[in-house]
């Protein structure tokens, strides 16, 4: 497998900025997601990786080995598309041998590379067919297939679930996990779901406008987002986030309720903030709590059955609404008013000016 690293690449299109300077060092067997909204970035980036985009500016390594400029048949990568890319005029047999043919290894050789991918995949009864007589799930099998059977450096994936329904994105996100870890295979994912990516990367890479925001285990970016954005967009729903004030070591809420601040943040909230600032707070759904006598309270504004759980939407005395899943059981008619303790532990602080999280000082 392959170490990829980009060292201060970026993209430009005329004066229109695809890519802002950015530095990520993939490591060899690491699988890693590009994460964020259409039009951030993440499919540019990985075009320039594979060769398919020239960039603007940095350099690009494989192994150590600069291709920045070097033509894409020379970085040995396998790439994956969105809309599989196949050749609905030969069978399935023939798209995945098709690298191989191109590259005039031995017949033998190819009968027993295809052979051995498609049975890692489960497509073997299908290897006569056409595209055209394939399910979407099975035609993404066939183009994982011919990625596969090159037995390249490095993958990169594109939305490749992207066309499929639930059920498939589902089976064909546990199928290429279980691919990674069985072939070791230094990866690049692209996605818009943040689902996908908790579920499937070692480490997240979120952008938002062209830029990295943060670069983390699906933990770090889940538990401890870098800045509002990351906050908001990671997670379903997203982290809770209620403007408040600090004063006098406790943060002021809507409604005239305070927020107790644990101890390892007052030291950091006083030299960041003063004794006397603006801030958002944030906290997960998971983390809130139905009780007598809580630390903010709110209006049930509506109610979503998610099976094993229901998420209360509540309305707070300045109109911010926020989500707080509780179990199933807990009975909380629209119009009746909730009250709800945050657990201090999963509570973080940003600065209501930069957006940026408040880092907890040692």
């Amino acid at each position: 497998m392959a170490t990829i690293e980009l060292r201060k690449v970026e993209k430009v299109f005329g004066s229109l900025p695809a890519v802002l300077p950015m530095d990520l060092t993939v490591h060899d067997s690491e699988f890693v997601s590009l994460l964020g909204p259409s039009g951030c970035g993440k499919t540019t980036t990985l075009r320039m990786i594979s060769g398919l985009e020239t960039v603007s500016g940095g350099k690009i390594l494989l192994n150590g080995r600069d291709v920045t400029f070097a033509h894409p048949s020379a970085r040995d990568i396998a790439y994956v598309f969105q809309f599989y890319a196949l050749y609905p005029h030969l069978t399935a047999w023939d798209n995945i041998a098709f690298p191989l043919q191109a590259q005039q290894v031995k017949t033998d050789e190819i009968h027993k590379r295809v052979s051995e991918v498609a049975e890692m995949l489960k497509i073997s009864h299908l290897l006569k067919q056409r595209p055209g007589s394939l399910s979407g799930g099975d035609q993404q099998r066939v183009a994982l297939a011919r990625a596969l059977v090159r037995r390249p450096a490095a993958f990169l994936m594109d939305e490749p679930l992207g066309a499929l329904d639930a059920d498939f994105r589902e089976q064909m996100r546990a199928e290429i996990k279980r691919l990674h870890l069985r072939l070791h295979a230094t990866s690049v994912y692209v996605t818009h779901d943040q689902v996908e990516a908790m579920a499937m990367a070692d480490r997240i890479v979120v952008m938002s406008n062209a830029a990295v925001q943060q670069i983390g285990t699906p933990a770090d970016v889940y538990y401890d987002p870098a800045n509002l954005f990351v906050a908001n967009f990671i997670g379903s729903p997203g982290m809770n986030l209620v403007k408040g004030k600090f004063v006098d070591g406790t943060v002021q809420l809507p409604g005239d309720h305070r927020l107790g601040v644990p101890e390892s943040w007052v030291a950091t909230l006083i030299n960041q903030l003063g004794k006397d600032g603006d801030l958002v707070v944030g906290f997960r759904p998971e983390s809130g709590e139905m009780v007598a006598d809580g630390d903010v309270t709110g209006e049930v504004y509506a109610v979503d059955m998610n099976g094993s759980d229901s998420l209360l939407y509540l309305s707070l005395a300045d109109k911010t609404i926020i989500r707080i899943r509780v179990d199933r059981s807990v009975k909380a008619p629209i119009g009746t008013v909730a009250n709800i303790r945050i657990d201090p532990k999963y509570v973080r602080f940003f600065n209501a000016e930069t957006e940026v999280a408040l880092k907890r000082e040692a």
